[in-house]
């Protein structure tokens, strides 16, 4: 990257940004050099008067008349193998790198390759002289991590005949692996690393509809608020709600091939909690640790503001090349709140016209482009890949009807909203199931009948049916107390504890409860409508609830998540034998004309 031309020195500086006066040489998006100390920026406006630059380091100590270096490239991250494992801040710099040769703190001015340009590889090249390769097209493959194959593409604008092909074998990510010649006759040289634009996305070949889920092992997720892959989903909640726990579990139970972990403006004590944990969770596909397939991108409240506004993009492109080489990403952000608080640092700085509670006007555009970067797709090559983002809202004191959580509705097709009041009577995942919605339910049906059962989509009715009517029925019992209430409707009331304390609450440190496979959340359901629709009938007869509540059969259903095995749900066959049982020797005595 060519940097060599110095520019008219620094003519103002408000915190993160700087102006220089009288030129014309930048382009919008530039990445520049400040100062002799090479601080990182980006060219973001320029008008006849002056350029504006946003830097994305500590600005302290900077005078007017320092020089400012042009580089003549966007902003880009550097894609190749090595990347996964990898901690990184909002511009890819490597942070155990950094911790290396300047302590705890990141030094200003801290230049380090993302990639470690010395490791060798192992290369398996898949191609040879003669053949045509277009934009996109695999070439090489690599085992990046035991649970990953890096699959190396043909950058953009670079196809074409190979006139040369490395052999397989041991190789730096700069080796020459490939050289090709376009009708033009230009010569590329192909590496093992490329370079892109972190606000551009990477082009897909088509998009294809969101009709497979994202399969969670989550209960209150996967049946009831259902996410599709390549979908978009928002966790909104206030401090102590368990956005960052319910990430941790969704990075480590999902089935996404690779996790991008975004930590965007969180405490930094929190993000090392996060890296800490996240170094010790086990991936349950293999048994080894799950960073082998993570990617963290920390970036906390003490860093420069302008590297949180662009850590989001860092992370969505890292998602793009890996969604390209066909694998299923899920990325967590976390928090896009604090984001938005960036752009509304970084806009006030920049004199911009404020709007709601000082906003940038251009809130909902910026997060519409980072939502619509989601997807599943085929690649250019052929596969199908896919990005599902989910991302964590911090709303001020839990207020919904903020900007940043409005907004984040209008672009995400699921919400999940956190209640404070669950978390604090450890009801996990906090996910409020009368505020939240998922709109991929309708065309996730399809997968579900086929997959699992066909009946899953309707016991799942029945069981937002019952919550419903529980809900409403709470406004009368809080009036006159719930011994009034008629069989039928205390039935309601019985049902619903089962499905919020044995169906939607999860324990994350079960060994069957952390994770529950699709057919035994379908059991489950089936055994708690079962249950309903059997007193239901036999309260029909006038035959008091009271009589099957004394059996224990509810209490028995809240504890099935426990009691049965994942691997042995023959025994929730066994339960519907006994609901079957109980319900039928009460019935079979007769009405209220007999012995009731």
């Amino acid at each position: 990257m060519a940097d060599n031309l110095i520019k008219n020195g620094i003519y103002g500086i408000n915190g993160p940004v700087v102006t220089v006066k009288d030129t014309t040489d930048f382009s919008i998006g530039e990445m520049v050099f400040v100062s002799d100390e090479r601080l990182v920026g980006e060219v973001i406006a320029i008008t006849r008067a002056k350029t504006t630059i946003q830097v994305y380091e500590v600005t302290t100590g900077l005078k007017v008349g320092d020089p400012v270096y042009q580089t003549g490239a966007p902003m880009s991250v550097t894609l190749g193998p090595g990347i996964l494992s990898g901690i990184f801040d909002g511009i890819e710099r490597p942070l155990r790198k950094l911790e290396e040769t300047g302590g705890s703190f990141i030094k200003r001015g801290s230049l380090f390759d993302a990639l470690d340009r010395e490791r060798l590889w192992d290369v398996t090249v898949t191609v040879k002289e003669g053949d045509i390769l277009s934009e996109g097209d695999i070439y090489a493959t690599i085992q990046e991590s035991p649970a990953i194959e890096h699959r190396v593409m043909v950058p953009q604008g670079m196809g074409g005949r190979i006139i040369f092909a490395a052999k397989s074998g041991s190789y730096v990510v700069d080796a020459k692996i490939l050289e090709t010649t376009n009708d033009e006759g230009t010569v590329n040289i192909l590496t093992l690393c490329q370079k892109w634009p972190i606000r551009r996305p990477r082009p897909v070949k088509q998009r294809l509809p969101a009709d497979v889920p994202l399969i969670t092992g989550q209960r209150v997720i996967d049946t009831l608020l259902p996410i599709a892959k390549g979908g978009t989903a928002a966790i909104p909640g206030g401090f102590g709600t368990g956005k960052t726990m319910t990430q941790h579990q969704l990075a480590k139970w999902c089935d996404a091939d690779i996790i991008i972990y975004v930590g965007c403006g969180e405490r930094g004590n929190e993000m090392t909690q996060v890296l800490d944990e996240f170094g010790g969770l086990i991936d349950p596909r293999n048994g080894r640790k799950l960073t082998d397939r993570t990617v963290l991108i920390a970036n906390t409240s003490n860093m420069p503001v302008a590297a949180r506004e662009a850590s989001i993009y860092t992370g969505i492109t890292l998602a793009e090349y890996y969604r390209d080489m066909g694998y299923d990403v899920a990325m967590m952000a976390d928090s896009t709140s604090r984001w938005a608080e960036a752009l509304r640092e970084i806009s006030g700085r920049l004199e911009e016209m404020p709007a709601e509670e000082g906003f940038p006007a251009y809130l909902p555009s910026r997060l519409s482009q980072f939502y619509e970067r989601a997807g599943r797709i085929t690649t250019l090559n052929g596969a199908e890949g896919s990005i599902t983002i989910i991302g964590a809202v911090s709303p001020q004191g839990s207020d919904f009807s903020e900007p940043v959580t409005q907004n984040t509705k209008r672009f995400t097709r699921v919400f999940w909203a956190l209640d404070k009041s669950l978390a604090y009577s450890r009801h996990y995942p906090a996910i409020n199931w009368n505020m939240s919605y998922s709109e991929y339910d309708t065309s996730l049906g399809r997968y579900y009948e086929h997959n699992v059962d066909a009946g899953f989509m309707s016991l799942r009715a029945r069981l937002i049916k019952i919550l419903r009517e529980e809900n409403s029925l709470m406004e009368i019992v809080k009036l006159i107390g719930a011994d009034v209430l008629p069989d039928d409707q205390k039935l309601v009331i019985e049902t619903a504890r089962v499905i919020r304390v044995g169906f939607l609450q999860q324990n994350a440190y079960h060994a069957d409860d952390t994770y529950v496979p699709l057919e035994k959340q379908f059991k489950m359901m089936k055994c708690i409508i079962r249950l309903y629709e059997r007193c239901k009938q036999m309260t029909a007869q006038n035959i008091p609830l009271s009589r099957v509540l004394e059996t224990g059969i509810f209490d028995k259903l809240i504890k099935m998540k426990y009691d049965v095995p994942n691997n042995n749900l023959l025994i929730l066959d066994q339960y519907l034998l006994e609901i079957d049982h109980i319900v039928d020797e009460f019935t079979s005595a007769g009405g209220e004309d007999k012995q009731w």
